[in-house]
């Protein structure tokens, strides 16, 4: 959405510019605000925190309303989320229920249950077996290589 805007402010600023100085408002507070005419009134951009408005003709006056920016919305979202997911995460470790796979805070009985565990180490015979396998593969690909004629690219 914001990048829409932004778009359109762009765009019709490119559009506007030797009507410019005849229709845009002025620039106020040091050019920290800028004015693009749309159809609906004015876009005011505030270059200093990005935050966008449109500047319409109301019957009280000019009134300049904030677009929505989808981004705080999503931030707003985010950390909603975020105490949610902390509190459901407490409430089953409070009730002595494991927490999923790959989730961290996890009991530390369980953390040191994790560490004891050891992975067994392939025995002499499957070590031999996997190494008989290699040779063969590399003995069938050295009698690809020869039978192809020098002639041929591979």
């Amino acid at each position: 959405m914001r990048r829409l805007i932004v778009m359109l402010v762009v765009a019709s600023a490119g559009f506007a510019l030797p009507a410019r100085a005849q229709t845009a408002a002025p620039d106020s507070e040091n050019g920290r605000f800028t004015f693009s005419p749309v159809t609906d009134g004015m876009l005011r951009l505030d270059t200093r925190t990005g935050q966008v408005s449109l500047c319409a003709k109301q019957a009280s006056g000019w009134a300049c309303n904030t677009v929505p920016d989808e981004r705080a919305a999503l931030d707003t979202d985010i950390a909603r989320l975020q105490r949610e997911n902390g509190t459901l995460k407490q409430e089953m470790v409070s009730h002595g229920l494991p927490l999923p796979g790959g989730i961290a805070s996890a009991p530390a009985a369980d953390r040191q249950r994790e560490l004891q565990l050891t992975v067994p180490l392939p025995s002499d015979a499957e070590i031999d077996r996997v190494m008989s396998a290699f040779e063969k593969m590399w003995r069938r690909l050295v009698e690809m290589v020869q039978k192809t004629p020098t002639g041929d690219k591979i």
